[in-house]
């Protein structure tokens, strides 16, 4: 399901273009095959990042196959146009020394899943907690982490809430907008800044239909799903570079001697996209009530334009969904009640200036909560109501010479929040609101990479500095080393720091069984991580071993001994984790000759094991940091069974450690579960079909205590392409 990065081919050395860090081609990021290279390749990668979509090609056979180097003899190569977010400065593949895992977009395509959600589940250093179905509400963790502690983005820009954690994954962009997921596992705050504590979850989306793996995009697509809990679902989207095309393709040379441009140089693509989902829930409250329902829809447009050395791209979303929360906050009460808003808009722009690279952005993110105890009842209990505005921008550039690749930058963050109870009494209330708090946040980021043959080291920091409880200047270092050793193999290692500030909700939520901490100091990781890896034609397989050392970690904790109990968010100590991660996939094409066509076929097997150590009373009971994932098994067997017709199952169990309390008051420990999923895809020209099947074996499992996940539940869907 995931895809690796591994570098999986040989790739070709000439003496008089050398691998060193200053060589061209490391320069451009890329394996190249010298046999077919011209020179409108050599300007398109000279004028453009390491992930310029404008090299579309995939692979490229050399027409010299009998050309041979110190490697051995010439290999098909690979014309990449991935970048690896694994450092602040671009790399191509076979040059990163830090492993970031890819879920491609024939990933998504192919998975029983119907949000981002749901698919994160396949990867086994990832925790995600559900609260329903169907995105409805989930938890993101990475190697231990809560879901305060990582950083979620889109196309490199963080979206998170710095209310709280909970609603992060509510994204503006449907399933079918995105190219691939990048997931950093790790500290990354040399990278994505003083929000990835533990990792970091990168959506890209596709400005272009042209991004697709079809050489002929479709002009737009339509989809309807529905299914159990009276589940319904529609999306489209349409490509306005596509809509263009006709007018584009009837150019001509006109009698004075210009041009109307062609399709294939428009400079300006953009896509278009709108869903709606609804469900009636699977749960029902004591008095007969719905308090699982969801109903939200979103709206997305992203688009690019490129003149010469310039590249502009912008993304502008907007989501909105309400849900019967049930008992997700509080067992005493079934019937909570959620809406959430969200507005997310971003400008990138790359140009080269010399011999730097140069990139910047400016965000603007804007969230609206409101939660409501007892649903529609605000007379009983007044509701919860918060908006979050989020403003940063970033410059940054990096360049090539004589020692390697060192890129530098800097980013200014504002967070602001008006809130009916979060924050500190507002001078000018306005409406609901009457607190507030506003803080920001200044990161200086500088990086250096040394490329050689064989060997990749990147080293780097990170300066933060935040206004609030008057944080000084902190530098967090962090080095990466990997070193190729041939035939397939190579071994890494790395050593990273990190830190986290804490969300609004744990600096002030002091209602309802609560009591927060406006003092907290701000979290801080060191990681220390290595790892071998392996790669071939038919298996790929990576290995690695790895062990965090938190300090000031947050979390809301309660003292069971007290005759009326109350969540506080405190700062542990320390929290130290050790694990180990396997991870590996399979290719069965060839193994099955005449039982099925296998061209496609694979087989993945993941296993994560992780032991957190806290001396902590066994009295005290943790609502996030002492809840982990201590295994996890993950399974994936995806079979090409004709040229139209593929089978996806898919096989997770788990095991948690940790306790929760009842709704009458009785401390239970999580129970260990196993679920089985499948998905059946029939794939024409113009259309395809598919039927899912979720929790085939209708096992009763809980992600949080008293709140029952269902049982068994199908979907049946229809995608047609508007050619």
């Amino acid at each position: 399901m995931y895809k690796p990065i591994f570098n999986q081919r040989k790739a070709l050395r000439f003496r008089q273009f050398s691998r060193k860090g200053y060589a061209l081609f490391a320069c451009l990021g890329r394996v190249v095959t010298i046999g077919v290279l011209s020179v409108a390749t050599l300007r398109s990668a000279a004028s453009t990042a390491t992930d310029d979509l404008s090299l579309s090609a995939d692979t490229t056979s050399s027409s010299t196959a009998a050309a041979a180097d110190d490697d051995g003899p010439l290999h098909e190569a690979t014309l990449g146009n991935l970048e690896v977010t694994g450092t602040y400065a671009p790399l191509g593949l076979g040059q990163a020394a830090r492993m970031v895992t890819v879920l491609t977009r024939d990933d998504i395509q192919a998975a029983p899943v119907h949000s981002i959600n749901d698919l994160l589940k396949f990867l086994a250093g990832v925790d995600v907690r559900q609260r329903g179905p169907l995105g409805a509400q989930t938890d993101i963790g990475i190697r231990g982490s809560t879901q305060e502690q990582i950083a979620i983005l889109l196309n490199g820009i963080s979206i998170g809430d710095p209310q709280t954690g909970h609603n992060a994954m509510e994204l503006p962009c449907d399933v079918s907008d995105i190219l691939r997921i990048e997931v950093l596992e790790g500290p990354a705050a040399r990278v994505y800044g003083a929000s990835s504590l533990v990792g970091a979850i990168n959506i890209v989306t596709m400005e272009r239909a042209s991004e697709a793996a079809s050489p002929n995009p479709p002009r737009g697509w339509l989809r309807l799903e529905g299914g159990s809990f009276g589940y319904l679902a529609a999306a489209g989207g349409i490509s306005l570079e596509q809509a263009f095309r006709t007018h584009a393709d009837s150019s001509q040379i006109h009698a004075n001697g210009s041009q109307t441009h062609s399709f294939g140089s428009l400079p300006l693509r953009s896509n278009l996209s709108a869903s709606y989902t609804r469900s009636d829930g699977y749960t029902r409250s004591k008095a007969g009530a719905l308090n699982g329902d969801f109903e939200g829809g979103k709206l997305f447009w992203q688009g690019c334009y490129r003149y010469r050395q310039l590249r502009l791209a912008w993304h502008a979303g907007v989501s909105s969904k309400s849900f019967g929360a049930n008992t997700f906050y509080s067992a005493k009460y079934d019937e909570q009640f959620e809406h959430v808003a969200k507005l997310n808009t971003a400008l990138q722009a790359e140009a080269s200036v010399g011999a730097v690279r140069m990139r910047s952005a400016v965000y603007w993110n804007r969230n609206y909560d409101r939660f409501e105890l007892i649903r529609g009842s605000e007379a009983k209990v007044p509701f919860n109501r918060h908006r979050t505005d989020v403003a940063g921008i970033s410059v940054n550039g990096y360049f090539d010479w004589l020692l390697g690749r060192t890129a530098l930058g800097a980013e200014m963050r504002n967070e602001d929040i008006r809130s009916t109870n979060l924050g500190e009494p507002l001078s000018r209330p306005s409406g609901h609101y009457r607190m507030g708090l506003n803080r920001t946040n200044l990161s200086l980021h500088l990086e250096h990479n040394v490329l050689l043959r064989r060997l990749t080291l990147s080293a780097g920091m990170v300066a933060v500095k935040n206004s609030w409880n008057g944080m000084p200047l902190t530098v967090y270092p962090g080095i990466d080393a990997s070193l190729l050793l041939g035939s397939g193999w190579r071994v890494y290692a790395s050593y990273n720091e990190s830190l986290r500030m804490p969300s609004f909700t744990e600096l002030y939520y002091s209602v309802g069984g609560h009591k927060a901490d406006p003092y907290l100091k701000a979290e801080e990781m060191s990681v220390v991580e290595a790892g071998v890896k392996f790669a071939s034609s038919r298996l790929s397989a990576r290995a690695s071993v790895f062990r965090h050392h938190g300090r000031n970690m947050i979390d809301w904790v309660m003292d069971t001994r007290e005759a009326d109990p109350v969540w506080q968010s405190v700062n542990f100590t320390q929290l130290n984790t050790t694990g180990m991660e396997f991870r590996s996939r399979l290719s069965l094409s060839g193994w099955m000759p005449g039982f099925m066509p296998s061209e496609g076929s694979t087989l993945d097997v993941d296993y994560c094991y992780q032991h957190q150590q806290k001396d902590e009373p066994s009295y005290i009971q943790s609502q996030y940091a002492l809840e982990y994932l201590r295994h996890k098994v993950s399974a994936r067997l995806h079979l090409q069974l004709s040229s139209r017709l593929d089978m996806l199952m898919a096989y997770r169990w788990q095991q948690r450690v940790g306790n929760y309390t009842t709704a009458e008051g009785i401390i239970s420990d999580y129970h260990p579960y196993g679920l089985i999923d499948v998905r059946l895809n029939w794939e024409a020209a113009r259309y395809s079909f598919y039927a899912e099947a979720h929790n085939l074996t209708d096992c009763r499992y809980a992600d949080y205590g008293n709140v029952e996940q269902p049982g068994t539940w199908l979907t049946l869907g229809v995608k047609w392409k508007i050619l």
